[in-house]
């Protein structure tokens, strides 16, 4: 009682400090005169990148006009940052263009000049509602031409008078920005790599981004499917086909965040809503400078949709193979008048059968609004809540026979057919930002998760003898989990921008808390055996729970709080160094009831307890001889707590997990943004790993070291009008080794050698057949080990995908077509020897969306 009071003081000490401080200085500037209040701030545009908190609209400080031989030059300038690149429309004599995410702080409400130059008779920039930029340029006879041009602190636009004549209306020119209506593949900003709002291509360390188009395009439902186009990233042990857990650079459990927050810290959490997401990005090597103790490949990182200040509705029906049900449902728009509050609502229900002989069907219904409030012209607060049920089949898939998987069909169920896993989880939480000037601002965020699961299964049992290689015959018994968990995270920092002498800086400082509490409770009782090759299910009743014989039931908890400090120091204009530091302090423990079941050695109840302090480096340097081209470096070390409810078979915590990255690359864009590409080489070593025990299957052991040495390639983007890529290439080396219990020199398990990805897809632009598109994607994945001590093999494998889509206006239809040649292959190894799941066989699924 006294540990959790004290963490929650510290809890309650962070968030009223944070929000105090906002409020405080939003009061003064409230006070202070020639202060006016701008109705509808930081409004988020339809497709703006949010991690952490939504960044600030760009402030255009000066509009310079300047006559030239051709016409006119129209130069926009910012404090600092890019605009994005304005849409047109013509009407009449005027061209307009509209800039979005970006705020006037002229001295006059507007901007407004008469015959700047022969042949245009007005200029005139206005502000509007939603943090948007209007710009109008009148020719005295006819809609003036121009093209635009993008700098670092602004925009430029070179005008052209337009000439009087017939038809001229349908040639007027129309800067179409690639992404305005969502569907731009390439996006040259992420703020996983940071927490600050920078381009990919100053970021030391490989990024990659699957933006809304692609997971529209391939009608993303699991996040699995959406990092089929990051090679290198694979599908770690489920839990039964329970949760989402991914391997990345060889090291498995990479982190998964939902704007900058853990989404998962226990291993039964369900799967992630991709109906809300907006992208998804994924940072390779260690990231726990940011985001505190992590597995050193990388961290997923979910950026989902916030509320804009214009009204829209979405509704989208997906119908496919196997039983798919999902209609969903996605509302925003303003709640008041100036747009100074504004919602987002999203709901799910999903429905299928799946392709696995189950009678328990998948089931899930999910619920997301969210609201934003503009406290003031500097301070904006966004309160968010998630909430999602979650029932399917818990299947561990097909065991190994010797060292592969038997020749039995996939859809083969050795378990018994009501089997299931129910996940219920909801969390509430809240983001305050406050500008106290252009060049600094304070975050605060706060997220609560409450997550209950249960499940019932029958499954392989090493105990009673697991799979007989000669007769096939499987020992099973009845399991019984029910896991749950509590945990309550703040985050505050401060960001500033500043310069000594010549050396800009860009300042990131903060403090991370986190605090969570988990039971766990298991039982077993022995079931009838089935046969491998010829199973026998659905002869026993559903048994009774709890199950006769407790087999663990245990309480934990963690606490840690990080402190992080972090430079982005721009040394000359083409060299950027990265600096930083965080120091963690963490604490774990964990109870265990004794166990004592006939026939078997007993456990004795068990009382654990650790504390340990860890510091995280982080150095890299951006070398960018042109503004297309980056050349960077990079050194970072990582930790990691090992599980908290996981110890020894002796009841002892393992050490955490230390790593080591040294990582270098080639980072480019091309067509002025709309083509990224990222070549990365990296070397990782991780000491004291923890692997399940090959001996003791509820406990863990220490791998003595695994390292990890590769090369990445992708390239995201748009080469020509409507013709879109995402492409990747992963080549790596992991080893076990030093380790007394798996071999040297051992793969991890659910780690290829090789693997790649295409996904390319072409739209017609005009004509009749305009808005139809084509997609085909191939999905290579190498041979793998199915387990950390190598004892049977994954068989390589390539998918091929298809999608049909007309766009017309606000509807959308669409036909995709996964594993169209209905090749046979599993996406992962599971627990130990007990089973690897199948990947889905020939799948068709239809899709229609409208929007209003």
């Amino acid at each position: 009682m006294e540990n959790r009071s004290r963490r929650l003081n510290l809890l309650a000490l962070s968030i009223l400090v944070g929000g105090q401080l906002a409020i405080a200085e939003t009061a003064l500037a409230k006070d202070l005169p020639g202060k006016a209040v701008i109705e509808g701030r930081t409004t988020i545009a339809a497709h703006q990148p949010i991690a952490q908190s939504a960044p600030s609209p760009t402030e255009i400080t000066a509009i310079q006009l300047e006559e030239t031989e051709m016409g006119l030059q129209v130069v926009i300038e910012t404090a600092g940052g890019e605009l994005a690149v304005p849409t047109t429309t013509v009407s009449g004599d005027a061209l307009t263009a509209e800039i979005s995410h970006a705020v006037l702080a002229l001295p006059d409400d507007e901007f407004l000049e008469f015959t700047p130059a022969e042949g245009i008779a007005l200029v005139q920039v206005t502000a509007l509602p939603g943090d948007r930029v209007q710009l109008v340029i009148t020719g005295t006879d006819a809609p003036p031409k121009a093209t635009v041009d993008t700098t670092a602190t602004g925009l430029t636009l070179s005008v052209a008078p337009g000439v009087a004549q017939a038809g001229e209306e349908d040639d007027a020119i129309r800067i179409l920005v690639e992404g305005e209506d969502g569907r731009r593949y390439a996006e040259p900003n992420a703020v996983t790599g940071t927490r600050t709002d920078i381009p990919q291509i100053e970021v030391p360390q490989a990024i990659q981004v699957i933006p809304e188009a692609v997971l529209e395009d391939q009608q993303v439902i699991r996040l699995n499917d959406a990092l089929r186009n990051a090679p290198g990233v694979t599908q770690g042990n489920t839990f039964g086909g329970a949760r989402e857990n991914f391997v990345i650079r060889g090291f498995e459990g990479a982190a998964i965040l939902q704007d900058g927050f853990r989404a998962e810290d226990t291993a039964s959490v369900g799967f992630q809503e991709t109906a809300i997401l907006q992208q998804v990005e994924v940072l390779r090597g260690p990231a726990s400078i940011l985001y505190g103790n992590l597995e050193p490949g990388g961290v997923i990182n979910l950026i989902t949709e916030q509320p804009l200040a214009n009204p829209a509705i979405e509704t989208a029906f997906q119908l496919g193979s196997y039983g798919l049900i999902r209609p969903t449902l996605d509302l925003t728009g303003p709640i008041n008048a100036s747009g100074s509050i504004r919602y987002r609502l999203n709901a799910v229900y999903e429905s299928a059968e799946g392709f696995r002989d189950f009678e328990t069907d998948v089931e899930r219904v999910f619920v997301s609004p969210v609201l934003a409030f503009d406290l003031g012209d500097r301070t904006d607060l966004t309160l968010e809540l998630q909430y999602f049920d979650d029932e399917r089949p818990f299947d561990r898939g097909i065991p190994p026979l010797g060292d592969e998987i038997p020749d039995v069909p996939l859809d083969t169920v050795l378990r018994e057919p009501n089997d299931f896993i129910s996940v219920e989880n909801i969390t509430v939480g809240y983001r305050l930002e406050h500008r106290f000037s252009d060049n600094w601002r304070l975050r605060n965020r706060f997220r609560y998760a409450n997550i209950d699961s249960s499940s019932l299964r029958a499954e392989l049992s090493e105990p009673l003898g697991g799979l007989n290689p000669e007769t096939g015959i499987i020992n099973r018994a009845f399991v019984f989990n029910e896991n749950s968990l509590e945990s309550y995270e703040v985050q505050t920092d401060v960001v500033g921008e500043f310069s000594t002498g010549s050396i800009n800086h860009t300042l990131l400082a903060g403090i991370d808390l986190f605090f969570a509490e988990s039971e766990a409770f298991t039982s077993s009782e022995p079931t009838v055996p089935v046969n491998l090759f010829d199973p026998e299910i659905g002869r026993v009743p559903e048994p009774d729970v709890p199950l006769a014989f407790t087999t663990g039931d245990s309480r934990s908890d963690l606490n840690r709080v990080g402190l992080f400090l972090q430079d982005q120091i721009e040394l000359l204009p083409e060299v950027n160094l990265l600096l930083g530091g965080r120091l963690d302090f963490f604490s774990q423990s964990s109870e265990a009831e004794p166990v004592t079941i006939p026939g078997f050695p007993s456990t004795p109840g068990r009382e654990s307890d650790q504390s340990q302090t860890a510091f995280s480096p982080r150095v890299g340097i951006v070398y960018q001889p042109i503004d297309e081209l980056a050349l960077y470096a990079s050194y970072s070390r990582s930790f990691e707590p090992n599980t908290l409810a996981s110890t020894t078979i002796d009841g002892d915590f393992l050490d955490p997990e230390e790593a080591e990255q040294f990582e270098i690359g080639v980072k480019t864009e091309l067509f002025d943004g709309r083509l990224v590409a990222t070549l990365a080489f990296f070397d990782i070593s991780l000491s004291n790993v923890a692997a399940d025990d090959p001996d003791n299957p509820t406990f863990v052991v220490p791998i003595g070291e695994q390292t990890s040495r590769g090369i990445e390639f992708n390239v995201t983007g748009e080469l020509l009008p409507g013709w879109n890529i995402v492409a990747g290439l992963s080549l790596l080396d992991a080893e076990i080794e030093e380790s007394p219990d798996f071999p040297d020199g051992a793969t991890p398990a659910n780690t290829p050698d090789t693997a790649a990805s295409l996904w390319t897809t072409y739209e017609i632009q005009s004509g009749g057949f305009a808005g139809l598109g084509f997609g085909i994607g191939l999905f290579y994945v190498g041979e793998r080990q199915g387990d950390d001590s190598n004892t049977f093999t994954l068989n390589d494998y390539l998918r091929t995908d298809a999608a049909i889509y007309y766009r017309q206006d606000n509807v959308r239809l669409g036909l995709n077509f996964r594993n169209i040649f209905d090749i046979d292959y599993f996406e992962n190894g599971g627990f130990l020897r007990r089973g690897a799941n199948p990947g889905e066989p020939f799948t068709v699924v239809g899709s229609i969306s409208i929007t209003f």
